[in-house]
């Protein structure tokens, strides 16, 4: 046996592998479970007492060199360059351009209208408490427009939520008591909705606020007509029709003519020729007290509107799950945006 086992060994020292495949066929020839080796092993229980350490000692030097030649032929097929690779290594890497978020452009395209109108941009926490979401809105504990939001509660007590909309950023400007106030909040918003294409349980707004002596639903008017000229173009038609809002009153929701089917009618505008884009509304005087503003002396009004909303008429999106998914298809046709 020991002679079968140094003429094994002056094969194995002697082997080269020419290729991946035959250094694979070399392993399984010894290393394999019915392999040289494993057959060797085997033998070796018929050894006289007296030899087997002799043998035992010859066994393991013929396994260690064969692994120690698996890993060192192994070495030149993962540094040999492929001949046929073309790629020139010293030259720099390539860039693709970025481009913005689309919700970033509609987002950014609304407040520089809005800031030619002499609109500030307000900003708030999107973790806040109860009293600045719903209390001085006019949502009393126990009043039913509560249940028009589905709420993200933050802890277990009822005070600190995800902030359902940016309203809440009005009323902090509010409380600053520094009248005349012309601001819009854009920001991130949170509902504990169902997911489709047309509902998020994450999306945007951008709300205006405007408080000073004299205001009318008139000057409400004038301003969001001015924007749609300006966003969707001229001879965009506008209407609005009344509605309910526990902050504002009277409160209505404003609808334009659909820029896809120029109001001929389509599945966007489910074949009515409009679309609704916002809501707004004369300031409620309770809002108003609750942030020590006097409603005698003061009026105002407020508008929001979803930017996915009118991301999805800009761009002809009929998915809002779009803007969400980060898909790099999707993304990079807005580079040039």
């Amino acid at each position: 046996m020991k002679e079968k086992i140094e003429q094994i060994l002056t094969e194995v020292k002697a082997f080269h592998a020419e290729s991946k495949e035959a250094l694979e066929n070399f392993r399984i020839a010894y290393l394999s479970k019915k392999g040289v080796i494993a057959a060797l092993f085997n033998d070796f229980k018929q050894v006289a007492p007296e030899m087997r350490k002799e043998m035992g000692m010859k066994l393991n030097e013929l396994k260690n060199a064969v692994q120690e030649i698996l890993e060192e032929q192994q070495k030149q097929f993962e540094t040999t360059t492929d001949t046929k690779n073309d790629l020139d290594l010293s030259l720099p890497a390539g860039m693709m351009n970025g481009s913005r978020h689309p919700l970033s452009i509609v987002r950014n395209e609304i407040n520089d209208i809005f800031k030619r109108l002499g609109f500030v941009i307000a900003e708030g926490p999107e973790i806040e408490d109860d009293f600045h979401v719903f209390s001085a809105l006019n949502f009393p504990p126990d009043h039913p427009a509560r249940d028009m939001q589905d709420t993200f509660f933050v802890t277990k007590s009822p005070d600190v939520v995800l902030r359902t909309h940016t309203s809440s950023v009005q009323v902090r400007v509010m409380e600053q008591g520094k009248l005349p106030i012309r601001i819009i909040a854009p920001g991130r918003v949170f509902r504990n909705e169902a997911i489709s294409a047309r509902a998020h349980c994450i999306f945007h707004q951008i709300e205006g606020l405007y408080i000073d002596k004299n205001v009318s639903f008139a000057d409400l008017k004038q301003t969001l007509y001015h924007f749609v000229q300006e966003y969707f173009g001229e001879g965009t038609k506008v209407r609005f029709r009344p509605s309910y809002f526990p902050f504002t009153e009277t409160s209505a929701e404003m609808d334009i003519s659909c820029n896809i089917c120029g109001g001929e009618g389509c599945n966007i505008c489910k074949h009515t020729g409009w679309v609704e884009i916002l809501g707004c509304g004369i300031c409620d005087p309770n809002i108003l007290k609750a942030c020590n503003i006097d409603p005698e002396e003061y009026t105002g009004f407020a508008f929001g509107m979803g930017i996915e909303r009118i991301a999805m008429l800009k761009y002809q999106i009929n998915d809002l799950r779009m803007f969400f998914e980060n898909d790099i298809r999707f993304l990079e046709q807005f580079e040039q945006a």
